[in-house]
């Protein structure tokens, strides 16, 4: 069992993560419970801000890790995309390459400007099975890098 896991690994190759702009809201709920909602609760009472400051810091650590755990990345068998933090909220879903439509990216002014695109990976069947990230560091690239693996399969007849 442990050496297809290394096997499964060493083929996969991770091609987005998550960009610095989706860490802004980390920053910004950050500034919201350290800034706002601590120095309210100190005026009220100490046991209370220390309360607000032990949630406040576990919800901006797990939205952290949440945001750092997503994975774009394809082998194989196709693209996946892994997340979670949480042990019964860890998982991994994606499109197979034989059932793949295509891989597209949103283009405007801010991604441009920021390197964070959204990801689109289209599923031929089914929209409910496609995967969709937003704020993904070098999204453009991923996108040329999934359709190019994908067209050389095809080309190959790996499909047939």
């Amino acid at each position: 069992m442990e050496l297809d896991k290394a096997a499964t690994a060493a083929q996969a190759h991770v091609i987005g993560v998550k960009s610095w702009l989706a860490y802004a809201g980390v920053v910004a709920l950050a500034v919201v419970l350290f800034a706002g909602a601590l120095p309210l609760a100190f005026m009220w009472n100490e046991i209370a801000a220390a309360g607000v400051l032990a949630v406040s810091a576990l919800l901006v650590a797990y939205r952290f890790l949440l945001v750092r755990s997503v994975q774009l990345y394809y082998d194989d068998v196709g693209v996946w995309v892994h997340s979670g933090v949480l042990p019964w909220k860890k998982g991994v879903s994606g499109v197979k390459w034989r059932d793949m439509d295509d891989a597209t990216y949103v283009n405007g002014f801010v991604s441009w400007a920021t390197r964070s695109y959204t990801v689109r990976i289209g599923h031929r069947f089914t929209k409910g099975s496609e995967i969709v990230l937003h704020n993904i560091a070098r999204g453009r690239q991923a996108v040329e890098t999934v359709n190019a693996v994908h067209q050389e399969m095809i080309r190959s007849g790996e499909f047939e």
